[in-house]
């Protein structure tokens, strides 16, 4: 089996040209640390099998964060495999940067000029290049697959490729320090280079005890860029910077940027919620409990005569799980915003947007892609926290993300806001939002400031070229969502709901409470623990019971809910039952709001306090367990008490809609006051904040 190293700096197309290569459907995006770690696949070419790896994004083979030092140690642990290249044609003078350094630890090199746009902002003589650098070179669009067959052609043949050194554009250097090992497979003038740059894995490693050696990084570095100017088969053809649009004056104003990314916000919430989601979910739910629903129960019925297993299928499966199902377009349609306005390139710019908030806290702007993963699952999110290269920003990061409103908590504020805020519930969820955020990084502030101080840390952010969204792109990540949520449905789901069903129907006894009129196994056990959440204004057994069913996977929380109330339909008949006080689980509108304030900010669901204890250890993730629960209990009880006072007033809503835009108003202005100018490196004015920074 022939094998092939994947490498090249962020944003170039690398993962793109991964999944074109083996057929995969690896994430995608435009920053640097969304692949954190190898992925390893496997790609056929003329009955030959060849394995590709895929690595974490780098700059230079001297690394600054966890993913960059995964790279380079997986490159030194595999020198003798030949490297796919992938540059980006529109920065293709900076990403040969990395190309020469490969070349000059004597790996046989493949170039792969990425073209990703149809206007590049360069041309480049292939041929010339090849001559130039000594190294086949290979120009195509990562995603077109005709290319990539091409491309696995070439690739096939890289053995009979005779490679070549440039010319020796490092200059003198004196080859004869003492090092460590002799016999090292690191080809000895490379290390040298490298010991003269002062990488630290290197020096560590390699460089005699008590030698020291000056620092040249910059010369180095500097005479490479030199050799790269000198290039003649690339011509830069266009005068703007690429990466800004002519948008970036409007999406990047220092006063215009947040507002414009919350009104984006409200309008993704409104169509998830309202107008086109609740279209798609009433009639997804009409197909589940209407049409399939009614004819499956009647069939069952004519043939099983005991209630209890009639029930089971009415209430525990078509009820519960079709009032999951239900909510499916719903979380759709969020993850196909969010991958609209990635692959746009629009959340490169949110990144920077937070930057300045993110420092000040002691995190990096990485955290901000954490932070924005954390809005379909927290789980996932947390993992991003391993490309912080400070353990303790990384430790705060992932304390912070179960913060972050995960998408298996949009089923309860769909269902619980709709039932008592109405269209006004747009607006509630964007603060509950809001809400998360805002505590998540005060967490952060409170930890930096005592017992978590972080180190200075490097944040390289590009902006990738405004775009439209690629369709494919766009229906792979629904694909790949729809496929995740199914499989869940499908295995831990209905096993929990037929779980809750069975502890809430059969007492201890073991009789079916319908016809004994016994209490429940589950309204025994929660009755003895809803004293716990009277003063949050839903003391009943049932709520108290959904939050702890809700600690396997938050979406059971309203299939719970629906199975305490026998409610066999879906959100509309949910909603109903939870204002009639003669069901098991109801909320007045002050108490709805405290519940959807305690769910969004209590005990995360178990998959996700097993990746924190793999992360940041068993004892820091009990201290987030007990920290979100008193958080989320404090939070509840200020909400429930003030709401519960302004409903005496009898304009609760129109009170709550209220205090929920000055509460965004609030986040809008802090964030202005603490952000420096958005552009700086195109603005002419000489402000005192650059001349500070400088």
């Amino acid at each position: 089996m022939h094998k092939f190293l994947l490498v090249g700096n962020a944003n170039t197309g690398k993962t793109t040209l991964f999944n074109s290569l083996s057929k995969s459907n690896e994430h995608t995006g435009n920053w640097h640390g969304v692949t954190n770690q190898e992925k390893v696949a496997k790609f056929k070419f003329e009955k030959q099998i060849y394995e590709v790896v895929d690595l974490p994004g780098i700059y230079s083979m001297t690394p600054h964060s966890f993913e960059e030092k995964v790279a380079t140690d997986y490159i030194y642990a595999n020198l003798d495999c030949p490297v796919i290249n992938i540059c980006d044609l529109n920065n293709i003078q900076r990403n040969l940067f990395l190309t020469l350094e490969l070349i000059e630890l004597g790996m046989k090199v493949f170039l792969v000029i990425n073209q990703m746009d149809k206007k590049p902002f360069n041309n480049v003589d292939v041929d010339l290049l090849k001559n130039e650098l000594g190294c086949p070179v290979f120009l195509l669009d990562a995603s077109n697959k005709k290319q990539v067959a091409n491309l696995k052609a070439e690739l096939s043949k890289i053995n009979e490729f005779e490679f070549k050194l440039p010319y020796n554009y490092i200059g003198d250097v004196d080859y004869n320090l003492h090092i460590k090992k002799q016999n090292v497979k690191i080809n000895k003038k490379y290390l040298i280079i490298k010991l003269y740059e002062n990488d630290k894995y290197l020096m560590e490693n390699y460089l005699a005890e008590n030698v020291k050696i000056p620092d040249l990084s910059e010369t180095f570095a500097k005479k490479r860029y030199e050799f790269i100017a000198t290039l003649k088969s690339i011509k830069h053809v266009d005068k703007k910077v690429y990466g800004y649009s002519g948008l970036d004056k409007i999406l990047l104003n220092k006063y215009l940027a947040l507002p414009i990314f919350i009104s984006i916000l409200l309008c993704i919430f409104y169509l998830t919620f309202f107008s086109l989601g609740a279209f798609i979910s009433n009639f997804l739910q009409y197909l589940i409990q209407d049409l399939f629903g009614s004819w499956f129960i009647h069939f069952i019925s004519s043939f099983v005569k005991t209630q209890w297993i009639v029930d089971l299928f009415d209430v525990a499966l078509i009820g519960g799980i079709g009032s999951i199902l239900s909510f499916l377009p719903q979380v759709t349609l969020l993850f196909f915003f969010l991958a609209i306005l990635e692959d746009s390139g629009y959340l490169s710019r949110v990144a920077f947007l937070f930057e300045d908030i993110f420092s000040k806290v002691g995190l990096s702007g990485k955290g901000v892609y954490t932070l924005l993963m954390g809005f379909g699952c927290s789980a996932s999110a947390i993992l991003t926290s391993r490309n912080m290269e400070d353990k303790n920003a990384k430790i705060k990061t992932a304390l912070m993300t179960p913060f972050m409103s995960c998408s298996a908590k949009l089923p309860i504020y769909a269902v619980l806001g709709g039932a008592f805020f109405g269209a006004g519930n747009v607006v509630v969820v964007l603060g509950l939002y809001l809400l998360g955020v805002v505590l998540g990084l005060t967490l952060c502030y409170i930890l930096e400031k005592t017992s978590f101080k972080s180190k200075q840390q490097s944040f390289i952010l590009e902006f990738a070229h405004l775009r439209f969204a690629k369709p494919n792109r766009i229906f792979a990540i629904i694909f790949d969502n729809l496929k995740q949520f199914l499989i869940r449905i499908g295995s831990l789901l209905i096993c929990v709901n037929v779980i809750i069903w069975l502890l809430s129907s059969f007492s201890f006894r073991f009789g079916y409470v319908q016809f004994t009129g016994e209490k429940s196994m589950l309204q025994v056990l929660g009755e003895l623990l809803c004293f716990i959440f009277k003063p949050l204004g839903f003391g009943n057994w049932g709520a108290t019971s959904a939050l702890i069913a809700g600690l396997v996977a938050k979406e059971v929380v309203v299939s719970s809910i629906a199975i305490f109330n026998g409610v066999s339909g879906g959100e509309n008949q949910i909603s109903k039952s939870l204002s009639s006080p003669s069901s098991v689980v109801f909320f007045t509108p002050a108490s709805a709001l405290a519940y959807m304030a305690f769910c969004l900010l209590y005990t995360p669901c178990i998959a996700t306090l097993g990746v924190l204890k793999n992360e940041i250890g068993t004892k820091l993730m009990l201290f987030s367990v007990i920290l979100q629960f008193s958080i989320a209990y404090l939070i509840a009880f200020l909400v429930f008490k003030i709401s519960s006072f302004i409903e005496l007033l009898g304009i609760f809503q129109t009170v709550l809609i209220v205090c929920a835009v000055l509460f965004i108003v609030f986040c809008i202005i802090f964030v202005l006051s603490k952000k420096r100018c958005l552009n700086c490196n195109y603005c002419k004015k000489k402000c005192k904040k650059i001349k500070k920074d400088i």
